[in-house]
């Protein structure tokens, strides 16, 4: 007995240090990360550069903590029933039919959890589509397959977003996620984000800034973002749209006002007279204009 409940000591040491070990890699490499994208062995949600997924990080981190304990609980009443109640240590089983303390507990207890669970989740909810007062807007538009964008409080210039092909990439832009022309916002600005579509439903999301919105045929959604940390987010089209449906990668800079100013300038007259690439479906490249 005494053998066994060394070795659970010593199990339980290593399993311990592994955990503290893996939560310090894992912390380590939020900090590395210099842009909003998955990485490889990413475990975690990725790294929030929005308040909206801030609260979403804080939001999983209670769940997490809650369905935990639940496992552990349910562990626990597991291995103690089947140490304590199985055929060679019980040989009568008990009678008992009814308890009204266990009942009573096992029904009110599950509610408690669901209202905890339920109050931080609603005003999540809330505050992730009720848009606060906005700095500017933003106006996305699904096609099948690719992405347009309008900036109606400067200039009311409009670009379309296409993937740049695998063999046109830089170093560091990763394949099927980086495009020709990304969004481009500044950095501590609030943003409106008006999202449509011209076909079939699309989802504009951009993990890392907590932006999940589809866009219907139709009907014109809102959402709003506030970029924190300069920098590039990747999301990409979280609807199933078509064959095509990969070629719809988003590309989002967090610049600061300045930058974002004289980009600004500098597309007013880019796209001043373009109504944007279109996609040739035959060979999946921007066709040349």
């Amino acid at each position: 007995m005494l053998r066994m409940r060394d070795m659970f000591k010593r199990w339980l040491s290593f399993l311990s240090l592994a955990g503290i070990a893996l939560v310090a890699s894992v912390t380590r490499a939020a900090a590395e990360a210099a842009v909003g994208q998955a990485h490889p062995w990413q475990i975690d949600l990725q790294t929030a550069f929005s308040p909206v997924m801030g609260r979403i990080h804080d939001f999983h981190q209670l769940v997490l903590v809650i369905i935990t304990a639940i496992v552990l609980v349910v562990l626990c009443i597991l291995t103690y029933i089947i140490v304590r109640f199985n055929s060679a240590k019980n040989p009568v089983p008990s009678k008992t039919s009814h308890n009204t303390l266990l009942e009573f507990v096992w029904t009110v207890v599950p509610v408690i959890i669901l209202v905890v669970i339920a109050v931080p989740s609603l005003k999540l909810l809330y505050f992730a589509n009720v848009a606060p007062q906005y700095d500017m807007t933003l106006k996305v538009t699904g096609h099948q397959w690719y992405w347009s964008y309008t900036y109606p409080d400067h200039g009311d210039f409009s670009f379309d977003s296409i993937p740049i092909p695998a063999d046109d990439l830089q170093p560091g832009q990763p394949r099927l996620l980086s495009v020709d022309n990304p969004v481009v916002l500044p950095v501590g600005a609030t943003v409106q984000v008006l999202v449509a579509s011209d076909d079939v439903i699309h989802n504009w999301a951009v993990p890392s800034l907590g932006l999940k919105k589809d866009a219907t045929p139709g009907r014109l959604n809102e959402t709003w973002v506030r970029v924190e940390q300069e920098g590039v987010f990747y999301g990409m089209c979280s609807e199933l749209c078509g064959v095509n449906h990969y070629f719809m990668p988003i590309q989002v800079l967090g610049v600061s006002k300045e930058a974002f100013a004289a980009w600004v300038e500098q597309s007013k007259e880019k796209f001043a007279k373009r109504d944007g690439a279109r996609v040739d479906l035959a060979t999946n490249d921007p066709a040349s204009r």
